[in-house]
Parts: C-alpha cells; structure tokens; sequence
C-alpha cells in the first residue's frame, strides 16, 4: 500500500457520519419537525427543553446537535446576536459542536450513566452560566434507561432550569419515561423515512461517492434499513466496498443481506398455495444453498402476503412508481386468485412460523414444516363450504396437496347426521336454546333481567333490566339466527312487561310450597319435626313409594 492511500484509510469516515446532515434543511423525511423549530427559532419561541423519539438511526442524536448549533451560532463573521434556524457551520461554536468538544455542549449516555449521582452532577453544575457560548445545552440520549431515582432527581431543574440552560433529550422508548417529564418537554416523534424517499437520499450519495449502483440494488437497502437513514447509509457504505470499484449489483445486495430473490419468493408462495409442495421445499433449499437465511425468506413471504392483501382490498397500491413492473403485474395476477380468508390464513400461518423458526436450532428444517403446515392449511375447505356441505349444499371435496405418495390411509368414519335447525315456538323454549346451545352468559340475562312483552316465532319483544348488557339484543338476533336458519327480531320496548322467568320460577315454587304446607299431612309432619321446612316441591310420580315421599318434599333442618 502507497503512503498515499494509507492517508486516504486514515482519514476515511464512514458514510453514515460523512454525510450526517448539520442543518434543519438537511435532515429527511422530518418535514413537520423541521418546520415547527424553523418557525420557532423565528418567532423566539423556544423552549427549555425537548423530547426527540423514534427508532434508531432516524436522526435524534443529530437533531440535537442541530439544535446546540442553532441556539449557539454567532455566523461566520460573528454578527448573529441571537439564536438562527439556520446555523452557519463555520463559526467557532458550529465547529466544536459538529466535533463534540464544546465547553458548554454536554452529552450524557443515559444507558451507561443511570444513576441519581450522574444527574446530580448536571444538576448542580446548571447553576453556572456559559463558558463562552450563548446556552449551555444538555442532551441526554437513550434518556428512558435513568433510574427513577435519576428522574426525579431532574424534575425540578428541568421544570425551572437557568434561562441560560436548554434540555434535549433523546429515546427509542417514550413510554418509558414518567408521565411528570414528558410533561415538562416538547415531544418530537422523528418519523421513519419511506423507503423510496430513503433510495432518493441513498442515490444522491453514490453519485456524490462515484459509486455506481442499480436502482434495485438501492431499493433493496432501502428496505433492509427499516426506515433508518443511518442503516441505509451504512449497509450502502458496506456494498460499495464489497463492490471493490464494479457497480453494485441487486444480486450482489441480496447476497450480502441474505435476502430471497424478491422473484423467488412469489415462485415460492404461489407454489405453496397451488399446492406443489415438492418445487416449493427445493426451492426452499436451492435459496438456502445461495446463501439465503431461511427466516429472511419467510419474512419475505409474509411481507409480500401482507402486499397482496393491501392489494386484493386497495388495488391502487400497484400503482406506486416505486414498484418493479413484475412484481406489479404478478401481483396483480396472484392477489386476483386468492380470497381474503385465504391470505390472512397465510399470514397467521407464516408469522407463528417466523417466530418457531427464530427459535429452532435448525431454521431451514423449521422454515420447511411451515411451508408444510400453510400447503395443507390452502387445500383445506373454508368455514363457508364446510357449511354448506353439513347443511347438504357442498361441492366436491377440497384439492389434495401434491406430496410424495404415502401409505393410504383408512376411511374415514362416516358423519352423524346433522341435526335440524331448532324452531322455539315460546319464549321459554327460545331461552332455552341458548343454555342447550352453551351460551351461558346470554342464557343467564335472559332469564334474570328481561322481562318479555310480547313474543311469536321469529319477533320477540322485550324490555331488558339494569343489568342487562346493551348489546343483548344484537348478541341474541346473532345467535337465533345462525342457530334456527331463519331471520330474528329482538325488539326493546318501554312496557312494563311480565316478571323475568326467574321471578315466575320464584313465584310458581313459593305457590306450590303454600299450597304443599295446606296438606294436613305435610302440615303434622312439619308441627312433629319443629325447624323442617319445605325446600322443593316435585310432582307426584307413578313409581311405588314415591307418591308421600314427594308429595310433601319436606326436608329437615
């Protein structure tokens, strides 16, 4: 190596800190922050201290350095007499900040300095003014990880700091911090960039490297970094050099991410769907063979079911520019083929996978059981058919999954027959429905706290009590219907009405148990044994012996 190029690794910076923005108008995809300080700054509003939340690598730590430049900058020449939106960058104070050894700029990593001692020394070192800056200014990041001790320790300096003093704080965790200090800061949430705005930014920067790379190549990147500008940075930063002077391909992007051919993946979630299981496992394995992390494949095919799912239910989403045109066109044709039902079976299928082949110490053998489990949960009838073949309606039977032969397996036990749909023809017979039916809750309130109007096959009429929900009668036209086969109308009403069947139960039982205390046998059995008294009240029954035992239905006590 020259001694030239050995100057040129020592001084190389990254791109992720080569490019970091050092004004407002630099930072992208923040348009509302950017606009609120601009005119903040303008109009000398500012407050003492600030929240700035988001993901990692959206641009907190570096919104607030702008803000230490903002509130600090004196202009090249030393004439801005108050804080500007627009730093200079070229001032003493512009400068030291951008290299992180400004006097009165102090920066505090929360993850490491938890402690109420840590903060105590801000707290006491706020009481002195500025070194030879303008405001002495604070920014804490990862401030979520400070001891609650540390937090309250802060509260007051932070509600009433020096007027010479401002607070900035930065976190990937807001609902972390106690309600009390967010209370006392102006909140900042920095949005994640969108992936064909973050391809803009990363084409801009290739050009001004001279890098050359494909257009594919930066959508991949851009959707690898999650909507992290600083990830994106740095993953183009890495294929630029693995590119060793060539244009950086898409294919060489996918390899050094790990990532399916995008193609790939339809092939593979169309031919598990159609059922081809055997091309969709070798598939599976010729990507693992390529060098694809078998995980990275189903979170690929669980993105692109979530897109087809958007797609079958807003089909203007092809439309976006930044879609490849095959990718446009067969999504078009594989969203037009599959039912909603079937792709959120798909995506409920595949994220429980996801998380089994995280966790399994073979991924690729997991990653296969999934594509396994979702070939046969596709060939499988929906809830509808399966209906309408109970109710004699059905079709032919559902597809079988294209697998290697297998031992046949024994027939399978015919079905019972299917019971009619049940047609209550009283109130009481409609009520007891929904306690043959389990439903417990319904039954329960329909029997205690509904008092019943007026009633005939398919209308009931009733006035529901206190504690009756008020979806009860939504709830039970739901119920009857899909039970009986037949259109319900549950109507609440003022009236009166009659007493619940609980109280009609109570009264037909206090009723029988007076006139079962009339019989002048159950009388002397109730004067002969002193504390007995009547608990239940059954009819007379035909077998020998059990006319006076239940008769009476004396009990003692």
């Amino acid at each position: 190596m020259s001694e030239e190029q050995r100057g040129e690794a020592r001084n190389y910076r990254v791109l992720a800190r080569k490019y970091r923005p050092a004004r407002f108008a630099d930072l992208i995809g923040q348009d509302v922050l950017v606009r609120t300080l601009t005119n903040a700054f303008a109009a000398n509003r500012l407050a003492h201290a600030w929240l700035l939340t988001g993901v990692r690598g959206v641009g907190k730590t570096t919104t607030a350095r702008i803000l230490a430049r903002a509130l600090n900058c004196v202009g090249a020449d030393g004439s801005v007499e108050s804080p500007a939106a627009e730093p200079c960058c070229r001032c003493d104070h512009c400068v030291a900040i951008g290299e992180d050894r400004h006097v009165d700029v102090l920066e505090m990593d929360a993850a490491s300095r938890t402690g109420v001692d840590d903060v105590r020394e801000i707290v006491d070192s706020v009481r002195y003014a500025p070194s030879t800056a303008r405001f002495k200014v604070y920014i804490v990041d990862e401030v979520h990880m400070l001891s609650t001790a540390a937090f309250n320790a802060l509260l007051k300096t932070l509600e009433e700091p020096p007027e010479r003093v401002k607070f900035v704080f930065a976190t990937t965790e807001a609902r972390k911090i106690p309600v009390t200090v967010l209370s006392r800061c102006q909140r900042f949430d920095l949005r994640r960039v969108d992936a064909a705005r973050l391809a803009e930014h990363l084409a801009a920067v290739a050009e001004r490297e001279a890098a050359a790379v494909e257009a594919d190549a930066l959508t991949l990147i851009a959707r690898a970094a999650d909507g992290s500008v600083r990830d994106g940075l740095s993953l183009l930063d890495q294929a630029i050099g693995d590119a060793a002077g060539a244009t950086v391909s898409a294919a060489a992007v996918r390899d050094m991410l790990g990532l399916a051919d995008r193609e790939r993946v339809f092939d593979l979630l169309e031919g598990v769907l159609d059922g081809g299981l055997p091309g969709a496992l070798d598939l599976l394995a010729e990507q693992y063979a390529a060098g694809a992390d078998p995980t990275a494949v189903l979170e690929d095919m669980l993105a692109l079911s979530h897109w087809l799912t958007r797609l079958k239910l807003t089909p203007d989403a092809a439309r976006d520019p930044g879609l490849p045109e095959a990718e446009r066109v067969r999504g078009r044709a594989l969203a037009g083929k599959l039912a909603v039902s079937e792709l959120t079976r798909c995506w409920q299928i595949l994220l429980k996978g996801l998380g089994e082949a995280r966790m399994a110490p073979a991924p690729l053998q997991a990653a296969e059981m999934v594509l396994i489990r979702l070939a046969h949960a596709a060939a499988l009838p929906s809830p509808a058919d399966l209906v309408r073949r109970l109710d004699g309606k059905g079709g032919a039977p559902a597809p079988a999954v294209s697998a290697p032969s297998m031992p046949s397996a024994p027939p399978a036990t015919p079905r019972d027959p299917v019971s009619p749909p049940a047609s209550p023809r009283s109130f009481a017979e409609t009520v007891a429905l929904f306690a043959d039916r389990r439903e417990p809750l319904l039954h329960g309130h329909l029997v205690n706290d509904v008092h019943l109007v007026g009633f005939e096959p398919g209308r009931i009429e009733l006035r529901p009590g206190a504690a009756a929900p008020a979806d009860l009668a939504t709830r039970a036209v739901q119920c009857l219907e899909r039970w009986t086969g037949r259109r319900w109308a549950v109507v609440v009403s003022d009236a009166k009405g009659a007493d619940t069947l609980r109280e009609q139960t109570s009264a037909r039982a206090a009723a029988l148990a007076e006139e079962a205390a009339r019989d002048p046998l159950v009388g002397q059995v109730l004067a002969t044994f002193p504390g007995a008294a009547i608990h239940e009240v059954r009819p007379v029954g035909n077998a020998p012996g059990e006319n006076e035992e239940r008769a009476a239905g004396a009990e003692k006590r």
